[in-house]
């Protein structure tokens, strides 16, 4: 063995690496993994994953479903990693952007990603004027009834949207269809114009930040209400081409690729 060959073995930490090899494959499994999965994927015996599941849990980055024995990441992982690359640069470059495009459109904004099987909300800019509607920073949406949740899925990996789909259909074998079809029209026009599904009067306009495989790394969204005295700085199909480009700039601002 060599002098280089040792130094590596000295400094080699077991236990850490099977706890961060677990996080690294969950982080590929946003439906989670039972134990003898994770065992399986890592090649190795139950018993040695066990203690690091139980720490991982008790730290609060691994949540284990009671119902399906299955482990998955919490959003701990994104509080850490908030702190750092991609989330913070994203939050610090959309922040400006998301100002300006308020006062420019007279609309309140909100930037949102997928995590933990469901849509977090990680920026908010209010309508500069009187009325306006705020969606909470910090606020977890089910992805159906969220347009950004739809968005985000249309422009995500093929594997990902097949089997948030098999373990979160949003109704019957007919409706997966039409959700399937809708999905490939939505990436195919690059946003998703559709009144609220929660809210009635707000029109959602949502478009997709991309990141450098072409994914959606992140969704914008414009819950754009209409003033009955005509006071609206900006008419919708306006507004909508404002977030288009306010998205396309982001996007090229974080590395994203454009070409899909």
């Amino acid at each position: 063995m060599t002098a280089e060959e040792n130094q590596v073995k000295k400094y080699q930490a077991p236990a850490l690496e099977k706890g961060l090899d677990i996080l690294e494959i969950l982080s590929s499994h946003s439906m989670g993994l039972t134990q003898v999965e994770i065992a399986r994927e890592l090649n190795r015996s139950v018993g040695e994953i066990f203690r690091m599941l139980v720490v991982l849990c008790e730290r609060g980055y691994l949540s284990l479903d009671t119902v399906t024995d299955k482990y998955a990441l919490t959003t701990k992982m994104f509080e850490i990693s908030h702190r750092y690359p991609k989330i913070k640069r994203l939050t610090s470059l959309a922040a400006p952007v998301m100002n300006e495009l308020a006062h420019k459109t007279d609309q309140s904004i909100h930037l949102t990603i997928f995590s933990d099987n469901s849509i977090l909300v990680i920026g908010q800019v209010d309508a500069p004027g009187y009325h306006g509607l705020s969606v909470r920073l910090g606020a977890v949406l089910d992805v159906w009834k969220a347009s950004s949740g739809r968005v985000i899925l249309a422009n995500s990996p093929q594997s990902l949207l097949d089997a948030y789909i098999a373990f979160n259909p949003p109704g019957d074998p007919t409706q997966i269809d039409a959700v399937t079809d809708e999905l490939g029209k939505i990436k195919a026009r690059g946003y998703e114009q559709c009144k609220s599904y929660v809210i009635k009067g707000v029109v959602n306009v949502s478009v997709p930040l991309f990141d450098y495989s072409g994914n959606a790394i992140a969704c914008m969204t414009i819950p754009y209400i209409e003033m009955l005295d005509g006071q609206n700085q900006m008419p919708l199909r306006d507004c909508r081409k404002a977030l288009l480009e306010a998205a396309r700039y982001l996007s090229e601002q974080m590395g994203g690729n454009l070409a899909n």
